[in-house]
């Protein structure tokens, strides 16, 4: 039996970020979105629909996505758009994350306070 790996508690806010990122690219389902995520991080990250589908509906009542029931594969699914006020918190939201990973990266290369870098 192989053990699944979690993700990190310290990607919280992360699954929203990347839902709005992908559906500012394409229009998408919930299991769509699920299987989008692990592939283009090559398996690292893995948010079930029990996370994404919790996500996908608070983002539409909060205006950031749209939805519409279309048929996919033969089967009728609801589609979720970013809409402009998605894409406006994701660019928030990705410039927000970019400035904690510099300044998490800063620590841990040991440039901060002025201390040289480590060797």
């Amino acid at each position: 039996m192989t053990l699944r790996k979690s993700n990190p508690a310290f990607l919280n806010g992360v699954p929203e970020m990347l839902v709005l990122k992908l559906l500012t690219e394409r229009a998408m389902h919930g299991y769509d979105l699920v299987q989008a995520i692990k592939s283009e991080s090559r398996d690292e990250l893995a948010f079930g629909e029990g996370c994404i589908y919790p996500i996908l509906h608070r983002l539409e009542a909060e205006g950031l996505l749209k939805s519409s029931k279309e048929e996919v594969g033969g089967r009728v699914r609801v589609v979720y758009r970013a809409t402009a006020r998605g894409r406006a918190r994701l660019a928030e939201t990705v410039s927000n994350w970019r400035q904690v990973v510099s300044s998490i990266n800063r620590v841990l290369e040991g440039e901060g306070h002025g201390r040289p870098a480590m060797a």
